[in-house]
C-alpha cells in the first residue's frame, strides 16, 4: 500500500473477512459453495469501500467497530459484482485480484452461485449484526439495496452490456454513477444513515462520495490503458477489447488525466464542506484511489 492509505482500517476489515461465518450454522451442507465464496472474498485488495465505511464513521467520531457489520457486508457485496462481472456472459476475464477468477477455478455453475450466495449474506450480516436504532438500520439496509439494484449497480451494469447508456459526456457519467459510483455513495451514505444523521448535514457527504465514485472510475479507466497485469492483477486493456465506453475512449488519454485531476479537486471541496474540521483518513482515501496505479 502507499503511504498514506489508513491501513489500520484495511487490517481490520481482513482479520474481520477471515473469521466471519458465512452461512447459518456454518453452511455444512455447502462446503464446496463456501469454498468458491472464501475464495473470491479473501483474495485481497484495497478494501477501499469498507475502509471507506469505516472512515466515514471516524469522521463522524465513531468508534469503527460500531459499523463493522455494514461495512463487510458492503465488501461482500463487492466480491459478488466483481464474480459476476469476470463471467463469461459478461467481461469473460481469467484473471482477478492476481489469481485465476472464481469460474475459472471452480466452473461458472458454482461462480454464479457463489456471487448469489455473498449478496443474500451481506444483508443477513447486517439484518443480524449491525447495531443501532432498528428505524436507522432498516433505512440503511433499504438504500444498500437501491444502491445495488435496479436503480443502481445492476442497472448500470445493464446500461454497460446493453449499450443503453446515451450518447455523450453525461450518459457516460450516469452509466458509471450507476455502476461503481452508487456502492461507493452507499459506503459513506448508509453510515449516515446509521448514525442518525439527516439533512442538510448529510448533502456534503453525499456530494464528496458521488465525486469520489466519478474519480475511482476515470482512474480505473486510465489504469486500463496504461497498467499492466501484474500491476492491476487483472487483464491489462479488457475494456478496449470488450468495446466498454470509458473516460479514455470518449475523451483520449491526456484529456481524461486532465477529468481526473478536476475530479480529485471537487472530491476535497465537498469533503472540506462535510468535515470543515479536518477528516485525515477521508482525505487519505481520496488522494489514494486519485494516485492509485493498481
Amino acid at each position: 500500500m502507499p503511504a498514506g492509505y489508513p491501513d489500520d482500517l484495511r487490517e481490520l476489515v481482513e482479520a474481520e473477512l477471515r473469521t466471519l461465518q458465512l452461512g447459518e450454522n456454518g453452511g455444512q451442507d455447502a462446503a464446496g459453495l463456501l469454498e468458491a465464496m472464501r475464495y473470491s472474498l479473501l483474495a485481497g485488495g484495497k478494501r477501499v469501500r469498507p475502509v471507506l465505511a469505516l472512515a466515514t464513521a471516524r469522521a463522524l467520531g465513531r468508534d469503527t467497530r460500531d459499523v463493522l457489520p455494514f461495512a463487510l457486508a458492503v465488501e461482500l457485496i463487492h466480491t459478488y459484482s466483481l464474480i459476476h462481472d469476470d463471467l463469461p456472459a459478461m467481461d469473460d476475464d481469467d484473471l482477478r485480484r492476481g489469481r485465476p477468477t472464481c469460474h475459472v477455478a471452480f466452473g461458472e455453475d458454482v461462480a454464479i452461485l457463489a456471487g448469489d450466495a455473498l449478496y443474500a449474506e451481506a444483508f443477513r450480516l447486517v439484518l443480524t449484526q449491525q447495531a443501532g436504532d432498528p428505524a436507522a438500520v432498516l433505512r440503511a439496509v433499504a438504500e444498500l439495496a437501491a444502491a445495488t439494484g435496479v436503480s443502481g449497480m445492476v442497472g448500470g451494469q445493464y446500461l454497460d452490456v446493453a449499450t443503453q447508456a446515451p450518447e455523450g459526456p453525461d450518459g457516460l457519467r450516469r452509466l458509471h454513477a450507476l455502476k461503481t459510483g452508487r456502492l461507493i455513495v452507499a459506503s459513506v451514505e448508509c453510515v449516515l444513515l446509521i448514525s442518525g444523521m439527516t439533512e442538510p448535514a448529510t448533502i456534503p457527504f453525499r456530494d464528496f462520495a458521488a465525486e469520489l465514485g466519478v474519480l475511482f472510475q476515470i482512474v480505473d479507466d486510465i489504469l486500463d490503458v496504461t497498467g499492466t497485469d501484474d500491476a492491476l492483477g487483472k487483464p491489462q486493456g479488457s475494456d478496449e477489447r470488450h468495446g466498454k465506453r470509458t473516460y479514455v475512449s470518449e475523451f483520449g488519454l491526456e484529456r481524461a488525466r486532465e477529468l481526473a485531476v478536476a475530479s480529485h479537486t471537487q472530491a476535497r471541496a465537498h469533503l472540506a464542506a462535510a468535515a470543515p474540521d479536518g477528516a485525515p483518513e477521508l482525505e487519505q482515501i481520496t488522494d489514494f484511489i486519485f494516485t492509485r496505479t493498481s
